[in-house]
């Protein structure tokens, strides 16, 4: 058991960052002692406030653009960069020195992540930080505000929890996890963040929760937040006599949240600007989206406003009356974000793509089709089995159901800030459930919207004691390698691929998956590289299955693992059998091992996180 006074959560957030804390010493059972650490930042040139939220944004100011100390904080001296509230507004006037959304950079295979990319559409003058150090930089920011606040016990010594979306591939959690450590988080775990969620109303609740739910719920979590939009689905079963919370299942990686709304509307007030005579040029939109993201924030939290007005500076100072001044009302935010994010459409309604263009900006890959309940709809019409192997929900499923039926939602974002928003949501799932004959799903009302992700996490960490009540899930997927079958060459024709299962679905921290039998040649002195797989929905697969076909839902492919053996005592390109061997790690990675025949080395295999390009 740990001897750290305090349990840290961090929701490392595509928009905002935040840290709350458990006091073990002074917490009893489910009966909590828990807070929230004001966050100590620069909100204008020299100018420090506590605030609940950093936001996640990172300023890299011109050599010449600040004066001496405006940069300094509390607890250190100069510094050429900014991060928090104070980057984020002062970056919303200049848009090319301003790093936003590392979070989703970090997660976007195509790119190197640990290159300095950022901000992406910058000129060659402004300095460039990779998505990697941009997360360190936020991480270490609440890791030196902390010890600020806490001379008595220091970061280093406590347990920390960071959250992550649930559909992070194994190579972004390996990202976070190194990022995390850069940033001197030395006892660190991952959780997913709709986990986070739960377990925030769970510990909010104080022990009520069970009131809440029962035997045979499905809570259906939707979590859109800055960067992403993340489906999970908790049933709640009972095992000798207590409720457990048991995870069954994850959507697949949606790059679909507020970034994408604050486009839309930058868009909309555009349009309304050209109207007017008023065109504004790329640079002027990018800052008009900066403007709208906080108009956005400030409509969503205070009913009472209906227009927020809107100042987009001119390119030069020294332009007299150069900016643009317009407003964005509450009834264009409502008709954007909720026609186009949450239309009303039936159960078989499913994400719409297109081809795309040949040549295409660099760029994040957004989800092409912004329908935030049409990706509902697919995901829960992928998941109509998910219960089928889950001891006592058997007889909870609809034999003829088309999707999976949830019997409570519980949401996680700001946006959710708008009752209308979770109105349309209710509404379209309840309408789906009323159409094939089911009782309809029920709220899960008292979520704290900005701060349930901090909050659950260092919930967690306490819960990882043995103390309160755990979701049980382990990994939200099943992994599998390629393996090319062995056949004489056929023009046309490539030799078809199997896949071999490496990690089962459902596989906890720190436990091990037994070697399987299959054993790979692997070439020494050189990186050799494997295709990889995931499966959310293939559940019954353990180590060892070798799938011959499968169907496009079934598996979908993930970035490459390369491993590069030593040839120390070997000849430089001897093919050298090796069998592979997974393992979950305390801390929520997957790492992959190659273990030579007749040998006790073991070599890591790593997930090429250096992008298409590089590879």
């Amino acid at each position: 058991m740990s001897d750290a006074r305090y349990s840290i959560g961090i929701d490392l957030g595509t928009t905002h960052c935040a840290l709350s804390y458990v006091d073990t010493h002074a917490s009893d059972g489910e009966k909590t002692a828990q807070g929230v650490l004001p966050i100590a930042q620069l909100t204008g040139p020299g100018a420090i406030d506590d605030l609940p939220l950093l936001p996640s944004f990172l300023y890299l100011p011109h050599p010449d653009e600040l004066a001496s100390g405006d940069l300094h904080l509390p607890w250190t001296g100069e510094r050429d960069f900014a991060v928090g509230e104070f980057a984020r507004s002062r970056g919303a006037g200049t848009p090319i020195r301003l790093v936003s959304s590392a979070k989703s950079w970090l997660c976007h295979p195509g790119v190197d992540r640990r290159a300095g990319i950022l901000p992406n559409d910058a000129p060659p003058e402004v300095a460039r930080v990779s998505p990697l150090e941009s997360s360190v930089r936020y991480l270490t920011h609440l890791r030196e505000a902390w010890d600020h606040a806490h001379p008595d016990a220091p970061f280093g010594e406590q347990d920390v929890t960071v959250t992550i979306p649930a559909s992070f591939d194994p190579a972004a959690r390996e990202l976070t996890a190194e990022a995390a450590e850069a940033a001197g988080l030395t006892r660190m775990t991952l959780l997913e963040e709709p986990q986070a969620a739960l377990y925030s109303w769970i510990q909010k609740s104080g022990g009520e929760w069970r009131k809440q739910v029962k035997v045979g719920d499905i809570i259906l979590v939707v979590d859109v937040g800055g960067g992403t939009t993340d489906l999970s689905l908790i049933a709640v079963i009972e095992r000798d006599g207590n409720l457990e919370l048991h995870r069954v299942a994850v959507g697949e990686h949606i790059l679909l949240g507020g970034d994408n709304m604050d486009l839309a509307l930058a868009h909309v007030v555009a349009r309304k600007l050209a109207a007017q005579g008023t065109q504004a040029d790329a640079w002027q939109l990018r800052a008009l989206t900066y403007a709208c993201r906080s108009a956005k924030e400030t409509l969503l939290s205070d009913p009472a406003t209906d227009t927020v007005p809107l100042v987009v500076p001119s390119r030069g100072s020294k332009l007299i009356g150069g900016s643009i001044r317009t407003e964005l009302t509450r009834a264009e935010l409502t008709q954007t974000i909720l026609d186009g994010f949450f239309p009303q459409v039936d159960s078989a309604a499913r994400p719409v793509s297109r081809a795309r263009a040949g040549l295409t900006q660099l760029g994040l890959p957004y989800a092409q089709d912004a329908g935030i309940t049409r990706h509902l709809a697919a995901f829960l019409g992928r998941q109509v089995g998910a219960l089928a192997e889950l001891e006592g929900l058997r007889e909870h499923v609809a034999p003829d159901a088309s999707f999976l039926h949830p019997t409570a939602v519980l949401f996680n974002g700001g946006v959710f800030k708008s009752a209308l928003l979770v109105e349309r949501i209710m509404g379209t799932l309840n309408g789906w459930l009323a159409a094939e004959g089911a009782a309809s799903a029920r709220l899960l009302e008292g979520a704290d919207l900005d701060l349930a992700v901090a909050r659950g996490a260092a919930y967690y960490g306490y819960v990882r004691r043995g103390r309160g009540v755990r979701i049980r899930g382990g990994t939200a997927r099943a992994y599998y390698i390629a393996i090319e079958s062995a056949m004489p060459a056929v023009p046309g024709l490539e030799p078809p691929v199997q896949a071999l299962c490496v990690a089962p679905f459902g596989m906890e921290e720190g436990t091990d998956a037994e070697l399987p039998a299959q054993e790979f040649g692997l070439v020494v002195g050189e990186p050799v590289h494997f295709r990889f797989f995931g499966s959310s929905v293939r559940r019954q697969d353990q180590v060892g299955t070798l799938l011959d076909y499968w169907g496009p839902e079934e598996l979908q492919e993930l970035e490459e693992i390369e491993a590069s053996l030593p040839a120390a005592g070997r000849t430089a390109g001897e093919v050298v059998p090796v069998k592979l061997h997974a393992r979950v790690t305390e801390a929520g990675t997957l790492e992959l091992e190659a273990i030579p025949r007749g040998s006790d080395e073991r070599w890591k295999v790593e997930f090429d996180v250096r992008g298409a390009a590089h590879g």
